[in-house]
């Protein structure tokens, strides 16, 4: 990051910006068990890397499993070998992503702005809902996202306009995007390469004709050399493509194949579970990115106040805005972190707004305060009403409104709730009104109490929310993959997909799990399986010498005696 940090005490913002982020990201986060299906489905790849002792091959059920490449793997296997095969080490290198994004978006803001804008970014990243979540999980998305952006930050600096800018220097702006975008790849796959190929085909457009005629006309023309571009996809391509280059060697070429194939379909047939409307990212976006979204929406249009540089950075963000929107619009899969790479520019749009309400040079529009308060209603109607809803759970259940028979099975878990828990909701609801009063006479405090109040909404709901959500839906099987991890035993889920008996189960290479054979054949130790209710009603005839030991939370436990 060029000329960011010049003197010593340049560095006390950052240490402190790297401090609050370690205690708002890293405590708890090892409070409840990985969530089926991402986060157990990537900490399983790293446990049976280690376990196996193969770290170039991602593994599932220790077979090659072809849908992701192996970096977040590997950052994960690192966290493990510290910190033991556990729900900690497995989100812990998004809690270190998350600490780096917000030094880096303050980094960037300083150098494109002021330090004021920089710690502005910062605090509206990390207090935003979706995003803050995000740095406590255990997915892919944080480190791919961060890769992109960075790819990004030197796309932009390379493509400066301004007079003096050595070729040297554009040369190693580019070599930094292309390894960026190399991690990206290796990350996640080429989508981050399909999306960093737009955003510059998008920039470059209407320069295309002045670029194909080599012309360097006017004093806007975006400089380009076919050298830079070689050198940036020769460094992607040995970045990103080194381990699937590995894999081919190793007699893996099929893995490729497959992979390649995976990436098709999920652009083109809806993933099962996963389909949705065409709007579906606009509305996760607008709410799960709240309380920025709503601020970003000013700053849409440019300033005519900023300088070249902010403008040139300003138009490069609604680029990369619009290609994730629309490019995740159009992929059949929908699932929520695909938009994810859209928190950056949403983040950076927002700043923009509350730095100019705060210095008074634009007033803040009615109907945008309107928005504000309509989604913070709706925010806080699910988290006041769900603690509320619960205590008359019977009466829901028996109204016959719930029609999923699982779900109707889920709820007769034993979970406490007190009540406080709506206390959540109230505490965001007052937070914002008193915030939309105090606008009217001191902008810049109610600015700082709307962002306040959400990241402490935020944290507290992520800290007791799903926590006890997780009790209903999965707890009790879990616990049960659980207490079998050291017994000599085969254990295996059926009527439904999940990764759990492997990671929790502690599954090894030589347990053989042949359905047919461990339903009726000769079994040399007990055989446990695990069925949802409504699957086992079904299954039970097919199973009859396997006896019930009980049935929890929709689930049913069964064991075959050898």
């Amino acid at each position: 990051m060029p000329c960011i940090l010049n003197k010593p005490k340049d560095f006390l913002i950052p240490m402190l910006i790297a401090v609050i982020s370690a205690l708002l990201f890293i405590p708890f986060i090892g409070r409840m068990h990985l969530f089926d299906w991402d986060e157990i489905n990537f900490a399983e790849s790293a446990r049976e890397m280690i376990v196996s002792k193969d770290y170039l091959t991602v593994q599932i059920d220790f077979r090659p499993f072809w849908e992701k490449p192996p970096l977040f793997i590997w950052m994960q296997v690192l966290t493990m070998k510290a910190f033991g095969i556990n729900e900690f080490a497995a989100r812990f290198p998004n809690a270190l992503c998350g600490i780096t994004t917000l030094l880096l978006v303050y980094l960037i803001g300083k150098k494109l702005y002021n330090k004021k804008f920089g710690l502005w970014w910062a605090f509206i990243f990390a207090a935003s809902v979706l995003p803050q979540l995000y740095y406590r999980s255990g997915i892919i998305d944080p480190w791919f996202n961060l890769f992109i952006f960075l790819a990004t930050w030197f796309f932009v600096l390379y493509s400066d306009s301004s007079p003096g800018i050595e070729a040297r220097r554009r040369r190693l702006y580019a070599s930094l995007a292309g390894l960026f975008i190399g991690l990206a790849v290796l990350t996640k796959g080429p989508a981050g390469l399909l999306i960093f190929g737009l955003v510059i085909i998008i920039f470059y457009l209407p320069y295309a004709w002045r670029l194909i005629r080599n012309s360097k006309a006017g004093p806007d023309y975006p400089r380009v050399a076919l050298t830079d571009v070689l050198v940036f996809l020769l460094i992607t391509i040995i970045t990103g493509g080194f381990w699937f280059i590995l894999q081919v060697i190793n007699g893996h070429s099929d893995t490729v194949v497959k992979f390649m194939l995976y990436q098709v379909r999920l652009f083109t047939i809806p993933d099962a579970g996963h389909g949705g409307h065409w709007s579906y990212h606009f509305w996760v976006l607008l709410a799960g990115v709240f309380p920025a979204s709503v601020f970003a929406l000013k700053s849409f249009r440019r300033n005519a106040d900023d300088l070249p540089n902010q403008r040139h950075y300003h138009l490069v963000m609604l680029i990369l805005f619009w290609v994730v929107l629309i490019l995740f619009s159009i992929v059949k899969t929908k699932i929520v972190h695909y938009s994810s790479l859209c928190y950056f520019p949403l983040t950076f749009l927002a700043t923009l707004t509350v730095i100019q309400l705060a210095d008074g040079r634009t007033k803040w529009q009615w109907g945008l305060n309107g928005l504000l308060l309509f989604l913070t209603g709706i925010i806080s109607l699910v988290v006041i009403a769900l603690p509320v809803a619960i205590q008359y759970k019977q009466q829901i259940i028996d109204s016959g409104i719930i029609k999923d028979a699982f779900a109707v099975s889920n709820l007769n878990a034993d979970v406490h709730w007190s009540g406080l828990e709506s206390l959540i909701g109230i505490f965001l609801l007052i937070g914002m009104v008193l915030s939309v009063v105090l606008m009217k006479k001191k902008m810049q405090q109610a600015l700082i109490l709307v962002f306040a109040t959400t990241l402490i909404f935020t944290w507290i709901t992520i800290l007791v929310l799903p926590y006890k959500i997780e009790k209903y839906s999965q707890r009790a099987a879990i616990e049960f993959f659980e207490s079998k991890a050291n017994e000599n035993c085969y254990v295996l889920n059926a009527g439904y997909f999940s990764y759990a008996p492997l990671f929790y189960g502690k599954k090894m290479p030589d347990d053989v799990r042949r359905p047919m054979w461990l339903l009726t054949g000769n079994i040399d130790r007990p055989f446990y399986m695990v069925l949802k209710e409504p699957e086992y009603n079904e299954f039970r005839r097919l199973i009859p010498a396997m006896k019930v030991l009980y049935k929890k939370n929709g689930f049913v436990f069964l064991k075959r005696v050898y």
